[in-house]
């Protein structure tokens, strides 16, 4: 029995937490956006997707080469002369020439296929956005999910203290008969039952209030994973202003699936453009200046400098490749898929926000519902306890009297948290889940 006792005063203690900071859920997502190594990740890949947008990377700039190099030879031969026939022989004579240069080409037209190539880098560098503003929205949902879990946990572990102090109560009442007679020892044994059962209904629920608080952590990327938190909400408040039209309409304005889908149609149609642009004549610029010495062994010149600019204009078409037609065409079917695409996202979009307003609505009227059988849960719970203090009511009678209020007790709890879990899916959807920023 002093063992059960010490096991009651620990959850009481374990409940209310030692000193922690206390955090609300804008500044467990504002400490999460920070830290969160994949949204961190996500991040840099769009940062390289900027770097890449460049006039440079399209080809708009010119390239220009420094070049500078030696090369000799060292020969030997023989020479006969044809009138005499004599040989002049020549050994080991050392030729060697130093150059070095500068030169410059630049595509000043391709059929517009450079302005395309950069429009692309561009349109890439926008969708880099877009999915990083995906990433950061699915993860605002799961640490608002997340967050809300803890609160329920929390209150769920409330719930089921209260449920042990009324068992502890009620055992002592039971002892107190059992010790004048006033009731049997099964009384008194099925008391003890149901307090012992209470007491380990409280510690499992401990364990799962610390799995919530570790994955709270985890996904703040908190170095210590099981450092202790306090939230500061006590209650899973539910939106009652959303509106089902104004969803739908914000859906196709803000959801980014449908904005990242609009990039991929927007992107298959460059690749179009590029394909069009071999249609067209090319015009490159070529120039260069350039140094030489040449170092003669042998003969009448020894030494000979050289140096100048040279320049070009070359003008081209291609007149046949054999995969221009193939390549247009399917870049044309390319363009068609990524419409249709976007319109299946679309519908599904729909049926989801749909099924999560039917949901949503469906926990509302559920919630309403179990906030009045609460109410009178409690007032049974009351008239039974009443009754029990006056020895009207068996023990098994009071313990079923218990047992309704903690069951109406948790019920709304779960209505309330599966409410909450659609409100923060339509907002998701219809790309408003920055709100939970403000």
């Amino acid at each position: 029995m002093k063992r059960l006792l010490f096991i009651v005063g620990l959850l009481a203690a374990v409940a209310a937490e030692l000193p922690a900071q206390v955090k609300s859920l804008k500044s467990c997502l504002e400490t999460g956006l920070q830290n969160n190594y994949s949204l961190r990740i996500v991040r840099n890949e769009e940062r390289i997707a900027a770097n890449n947008a460049t006039k440079a990377n399209a080809g708009y700039l010119p390239k220009v080469d420094l070049t500078a190099g030696y090369s000799g030879t060292l020969d030997s031969r023989n020479t006969r002369t044809a009138g005499t026939g004599g040989v002049t022989r020549e050994r080991n004579i050392m030729d060697g020439a130093v150059n070095a240069g500068v030169t410059a080409e630049w595509t000043i037209f391709d059929g517009y296929g450079i302005q395309t190539n950069y429009q692309r880098l561009v349109e890439l560098k926008k969708q880099g956005a877009t999915q990083t503003r995906i990433a950061i929205e699915d993860y605002l949902a799961e640490l608002t999910a997340e967050y809300f879990n803890f609160v329920q946990q929390k209150l769920r572990l409330k719930n089921l203290s209260y449920g042990v102090a009324l068992s502890k109560e009620r055992l002592r009442i039971v002892q107190e008969r059992y010790l004048i007679g006033n009731t049997s020892r099964l009384d008194l044994q099925q008391a003890q039952v149901d307090f012992n059962a209470d007491s380990a209904q409280s510690l499992q629920q401990l364990e799962l209030l610390a799995t919530s608080r570790i994955r709270l952590n985890e996904l703040m990327a908190m170095r210590d994973m099981d450092r202790l938190l306090l939230v500061r909400d006590t209650a899973i408040d539910v939106s009652a202003q959303l509106n089902f039209d104004s969803l739908w309409s914000a859906t196709l304005r803000n959801n980014a699936s449908l904005l990242n889908a609009a990039h991929g149609k927007r992107l298959a149609e460059l690749d179009l453009k590029t394909v069009l642009s071999r249609n067209y004549p090319y015009v490159n610029l070529n120039a260069g200046y350039g140094y030489t010495f040449n170092h003669y062994g042998n003969g009448a010149t020894q030494r000979r400098h050289n140096w100048g600019a040279d320049f070009g204009v070359t003008v081209g078409f291609n007149l046949f490749d054999g995969n221009r037609k193939r390549e247009r065409r399917n870049a044309q079917i390319a363009i068609e898929n990524a419409e249709l695409e976007r319109e299946n996202l679309e519908i599904t979009l729909r049926a989801n926000l749909a099924d999560l307003w039917q949901a949503y609505q469906n926990n509302k009227r559920l919630l309403a519902l179990e906030r009045e059988n609460l109410i009178a849960a409690r007032e049974n719970h009351f008239i039974a306890h009443e009754r029990y203090m006056l020895g009207d009511l068996s023990g098994i009678e009071m313990r079923e009297a218990q047992k309704s209020l903690l069951d109406a007790e948790e019920r709304i709890l779960v209505a309330q948290y599966n409410t909450k879990l659609c409100e923060i899916s339509l907002l998701q959807v219809s790309g408003n889940i920055m709100h939970y920023l403000d």
